[in-house]
C-alpha cells in the first residue's frame, strides 16, 4: 500500500529541502567565489611571469604546459614617461582585488588575498617614489646581473639556443630603455653620484672586455660553448650546428652585446654632474617618506623605524656583552680568532653540503614528495674571474618551479676565504638555507593545491631572514664537526658567530641612520672607529655600499630578527624550545611563509 506524507512529514521534508538549497546555493558561491579568484591569481601569475623571458626560462621548465609560447616573449623596454606607470597598474591591481569577498573564500584563498593585499599595498607605496630605485646599482643592478643570467641560461634543446640568440639581439633595446630612465632620474634631481658613475661605468667595459671577446675566451663564450657541446653528446645537435650556434654567438656578442654596453657607458659619462655625491635617501626631498615604504617592502617588517632601531639596538647590546664575557673567560680566543684559525677537517664543498643537508634532519621537516627517483642535485660552481669584484659571496640560482631536482649554488672565492666562512655560506645558500627553503616551498605548494602566484610574491625579508638564520645556526654543526679534534671549538665558533651577528647588526643600523637619518661619512668613521675599526678606506667603502643599497643589510638581519621574534612568541604559546618545538617552528614558517611578518604574526595565533 502506498504511503502518504501527513502534513508534519510534509513539513520537515521541505524545511529539509529548504536548508538543504540554502546549503548548496551558499557552496556554490562560495566555490565560484574561489573560482573568481583562482582565475585572478592564475592570471597575474602568468602576467608577471611573462613580463621578462630570462625570468621565464629560469621559472618553467616546460612552457607548453602552460600553453606559453616562448619565442614570443620579449625583454621589457622602458619608454619616456612610463616610471607613473607602475602606480596606475597597482591601483587597477588593487581594485581588481576588492571586488573579491575574502569571507567567501576558502581559507587557502583567504591567506593568499591577505598576502597580496599587503603585497600590493607596500609596492604601491614604493611606486609612488619612482626615480628613488637604481636599476645600474654597482653591486646588485643589471649591469653584472644580466651576463651571470645569460651564464646560466638553460640550453636543453636546439629551441633554447634560439631563444638565447634572441635575447642578446634585444639587449640594445632593453640597455636604451634603461638609458632613458637615468636620463629622468637626473633630469628629477635624482642620478646616481659620480663616484657610483665611475662604478657603473668601469664594470660596462670589464664585463663586455673586446679583447676577451675578439680572442674567444670570454665567460659568455666559453660557457655557451661548454653548453653546446652537451646538447652535441646528447645527439640533440650536430658538430657543424654547433660550429654555427657558436659563431653566431661570438658574433652577437661582439657586435650587438658589447656596443651596447658600451653606450650606456657613453650616457652614464655624459650624465656625470647631475646627481649629488654619494650620500643616502634622507638627503632628497621626500626620501625618507620612500626609504621607510622601501623598508617595508624589503624586509617585510611592520614596525615603525623607531621600533625597529629599539630591535636593532638590543640585539648589538646584547651580542656585545656576551661577546665581552667570553674573551674575559678565554683571553686566548681573541689571538685565535685573529688568526682565523681552521679547525673543521679538510672537506670539499659538496662534502659540507651532503654534511649539512643529514645534519638538520632532526630539526627541520623533510622535503615534501622527495624521492629516490627524484633526488635533489647541487652543482658548486665558482664565480667568473671577471665577475668576482660584483657579485655577493655566493648566490643560489633559483630552479624552475616544474622541476626544482637540479640546482646550483654559486661561490665567490674573492669573498670566501677560510673554511669557516665557506661552511656557513653553505649553510646560507644550501641546507638549511635557501635551496632547502624553496624546494620545500614548491614542494609544499604543489602537494597542497596552492596557486603557484606565491612563487612571484618576492619577501625578501623572510626569504633572507630565513638564510641568515639559516647561516647563524650552522656555527652549532660545525662544533659537532670540529669538537673532537679541537676542545675549543665550542667557544671559537660561538664567538665568530657573535663577531657576524654584531658586523650585520651594526651595518643594519647605519642602513637607517644614512637613509632615514641622513647620517654623513664623517658620522658613519666615528660609529666605526667606536668598534675599533681604523681603516679610512675600508669605511668608506662601507659607507659608499650603504648608501648605494638601501635596505639590503636589513633585508637580511632584521629579517632574521623578526624570524627570531616570532620564534619567542612561538615559544610562549607552545612551550619549551626543544628539538620537537624546533621542528615544529620550521614547519610553521616553511608552510605560512615567505610572507611579511605582519601576516607570519597573525597565522602563528592562529596555529
Amino acid at each position: 500500500m502506498k504511503r502518504h506524507l501527513s502534513f508534519k512529514q510534509w513539513a520537515a521534508a521541505l524545511l529539509l529541502f529548504a536548508g538543504f538549497s540554502a546549503a548548496t546555493f551558499y557552496c556554490f558561491h562560495l566555490g565560484h567565489a574561489d573560482a573568481r579568484f583562482e582565475r585572478f591569481a592564475e592570471n597575474f601569475f602568468l602576467e608577471e611571469l611573462q613580463a621578462n623571458p630570462i625570468h621565464f626560462h629560469y621559472s618553467i621548465d616546460d612552457p607548453e604546459a602552460w600553453q606559453i609560447d616562448e619565442e614570443r616573449l620579449k625583454l621589457p623596454v622602458y619608454h619616456a614617461g612610463e616610471a607613473a606607470d607602475n602606480v596606475y597598474a597597482l591601483s587597477r591591481l588593487s581594485d581588481s582585488l576588492a571586488e573579491f569577498d575574502p569571507a567567501k573564500l576558502s581559507e587557502a584563498n583567504r591567506f593568499l588575498y591577505s598576502l597580496l593585499c599587503t603585497y600590493i599595498d607596500a609596492a604601491a607605496h614604493t611606486a609612488a617614489y619612482p626615480y628613488f630605485s637604481e636599476p645600474l646599482s654597482p653591486s646588485s643592478g643589471m649591469p653584472s646581473e644580466l651576463p651571470i643570467l645569460l651564464a646560466e641560461y638553460r640550453l636543453d634543446t636546439p629551441e633554447d639556443v634560439e631563444l638565447y640568440l634572441a635575447i642578446l639581439n634585444q639587449i640594445p633595446a632593453y640597455l636604451d630603455g634603461l638609458i632613458v630612465f637615468e636620463q629622468e632620474k637626473a633630469a628629477a634631481g635624482l642620478f646616481m653620484s659620480d663616484t657610483t658613475a665611475d662604478k657603473v661605468i668601469k664594470q660596462c667595459a670589464e664585463l663586455m672586455n673586446i679583447k676577451q671577446l675578439e680572442s674567444n675566451s670570454h665567460f659568455l663564450e666559453l660557457t655557451f660553448n661548454q653548453r653546446l657541446e652537451a646538447l652535441q653528446e646528447a645527439g640533440l645537435i650536430t658538430q657543424p650546428e654547433a660550429l654555427a650556434y657558436e659563431a653566431e654567438n661570438n658574433r652577437l656578442l661582439t657586435t650587438v652585446v658589447a656596443p651596447a654596453y658600451d653606450r650606456l657607458a657613453d650616457e652614464l659619462t655624459l650624465l656625470k654632474g647631475s646627481g649629488k655625491d654619494t650620500c643616502g635617501l634622507a638627503k632628497h626631498e621626500g626620501g625618507q617618506d620612500y626609504y621607510t615604504a622601501l623598508l617595508r617592502m624589503q624586509t617585510g617588517s611592520v614596525r615603525g623605524i623607531d621600533e625597529i632601531k629599539q630591535l636593532l639596538f638590543r640585539d648589538l647590546q646584547s651580542n656585545y656583552e656576551q661577546m665581552a664575557i667570553l674573551l674575559a673567560g678565554n683571553p686566548a680566543l681573541k689571538e685565535q680568532f685573529l688568526k682565523e684559525q681552521s679547525l673543521l677537517p679538510q672537506m670539499t664543498p659538496e662534502e659540507m653540503l651532503a654534511f649539512l643537508e643529514a645534519a638538520i634532519r632532526q630539526n627541520f621537516p623533510a622535503i615534501p614528495e622527495a624521492t629516490d627517483d627524484a633526488p635533489v642535485q647541487c652543482r658548486v660552481k665558482y664565480v667568473d674571474d671577471g665577475l668576482e669584484p660584483y657579485t655577493a659571496p655566493a648566490f643560489y640560482m633559483t630552479p624552475p618551479m616544474d622541476n626544482v631536482w637540479n640546482n646550483t649554488v654559486y661561490i665567490n672565492t674573492l669573498d670566501t676565504q677560510g673554511d669557516i666562512s665557506l661552511f656557513t655560506t653553505l649553510a646560507h645558500e644550501g641546507y638549511p638555507g635557501h635551496l632547502y627553503q624553496t624546494l620545500y616551498s614548491q614542494q609544499f605548494w604543489e602537494k597542497s593545491g596552492t596557486t603557484p602566484l606565491r612563487s612571484v610574491l618576492y619577501y625578501g625579508g623572510f626569504v633572507e631572514g630565513w638564510a641568515m638564520y639559516a647561516e647563524l645556526s650552522s656555527y652549532d654543526y660545525a662544533v659537532s664537526l670540529a669538537e673532537e679534534d679541537h676542545p675549543e671549538a665550542a667557544d671559537y665558533y660561538r664567538l665568530c658567530r657573535l663577531d657576524r651577528q654584531i658586523q650585520l647588526c651594526l651595518y643594519a643600523l647605519l642602513d637607517i641612520f644614512i637613509h632615514y637619518d641622513g647620517a654623513t661619512l664623517e658620522n658613519v668613521c666615528d660609529i666605526l672607529s667606536s668598534f675599533g675599526s681604523t681603516n679610512p678606506e675600508a669605511m668608506a667603502a662601507i659607507y659608499a655600499y650603504i648608501a648605494e643599497e638601501p635596505c639590503n643589510y636589513p633585508k637580511y638581519y632584521l629579517g632574521y630578527l623578526e624570524i627570531m621574534e616570532l620564534k619567542k612568541q612561538a615559544a610562549a604559546l607552545w612551550g619549551e624550545n626543544d628539538s620537537a618545538f624546533l621542528y615544529r617552528f620550521h614547519c610553521f614558517l616553511l608552510e605560512n611563509g615567505p610572507a611579511d611578518f605582519g601576516t607570519l604574526t597573525k597565522m602563528l595565533y592562529r596555529s
